[in-house]
């Protein structure tokens, strides 16, 4: 049996339409449809019910999802295996966020030019949600995750490292000049650009200024971390970025520090697909993400 069969398959189920999956796949959709019929005519029986809504599986198809992923995960091994004696190369796509992929990721890929020439690293910026999904449908061989835990069906994660976080104001801002540490009903009134929903540091920090009580503090978000540290920059008003991505801007002062209550670091995940065994060029590139992130302390 063709494997892609089942690929198209297991995307499907995944997706639930077939347009998605023909997306996913790089296929053309009706390549999608006739894959499916060809592995429901194999199998002999029906996968999925054709629905307005999307293709839904079938009694069969949930039993037999299940046996699909098995056998690509096991043509996955066979890859692997037969690689094991020749050179380490290949790509690896890595999912991060915008604030990891700006800050270390760059490094990571320099540092592994010297030992390992022949492998290319490709980064995919993408929140967490992205991340999951993209190793769940074979798109990313890794990903970092910016959260305090992770806890998603199929995905193998290990916390690495914490990222320090900083309350951030222009230099000129009457909160830098303060001696006493801002309280959270004074910082309630400012005006803050945070990272854009689903950034799980920003996240935080908006629920605990929302929390004051008759506080309504002023929150724009942004997409991009650069649209958001322009803005704080300008003195527009306050932001909360990890200190790796701001520690340049600090040193030039061209950003200040706002003394305020303690920020606890935001935990830094390496994932992978539970069921994929990574390539050996993915699991040197996981090799030297850690050692980046447990190094120096600059690397922070």
């Amino acid at each position: 049996m063709d494997t892609r069969l089942l690929q198209t398959f297991t995307a499907l189920a995944r997706t639930g339409s077939f347009t998605a999956a023909a997306a996913e796949l790089q296929l053309a959709q009706s390549t999608v449809t006739v894959q499916i019929r060809s592995l429901e005519k194999a199998l002999g029986t029906r996968l999925f019910d054709r629905l307005a809504r999307g293709a839904l599986l079938t009694e069969a198809g949930h039993r037999l999802l299940a046996l699909a992923e098995e056998v690509l995960e096991a043509e996955s091994r066979l890859f692997a295996a037969a690689g094991e004696d020749g050179p380490v190369a290949g790509t690896v796509v890595v999912g991060a966020g915008e604030t990891l992929c700006a800050a270390h990721l760059p490094g990571v890929i320099a540092a592994l030019r010297g030992p390992y020439p022949e492998v290319d690293v490709h980064l995919e910026p993408c929140g967490t949600a992205g991340a999951v999904e993209g190793l769940r449908a074979g798109r990313l061989d890794l990903a970092l995750l910016l959260e305090e835990r992770v806890d998603h069906p199929d995905v193998t994660a290990e916390c690495i490292a914490g990222q320090p976080l900083v309350l951030l104001c222009a230099p000129d801002h009457p909160l830098a000049a303060r001696r006493r540490p801002a309280t959270w009903p004074e910082l309630a009134r400012e005006t803050f650009f945070l990272h854009e929903q689903g950034c799980s540091y920003s996240d935080r920090l908006a629920e605990r200024l929302q929390a004051v009580h008759g506080a309504r503090p002023r929150l724009t978000r942004f997409g991009s971390i650069e649209a958001t540290r322009s803005c704080v920059t300008a003195g527009l008003g306050l932001t909360v970025l990890p200190h790796a991505n701001v520690a340049e801007s600090l040193t030039t002062g061209r950003l200040a520090a706002v003394p305020g209550p303690a920020l606890p670091a935001v935990s830094v995940h390496l994932a992978h697909h539970r069921r994929r065994r990574p390539s050996r060029a993915a699991r040197a590139v996981a090799e030297q993400v850690v050692r980046h992130f447990q190094g120096p302390a600059d690397h922070l």
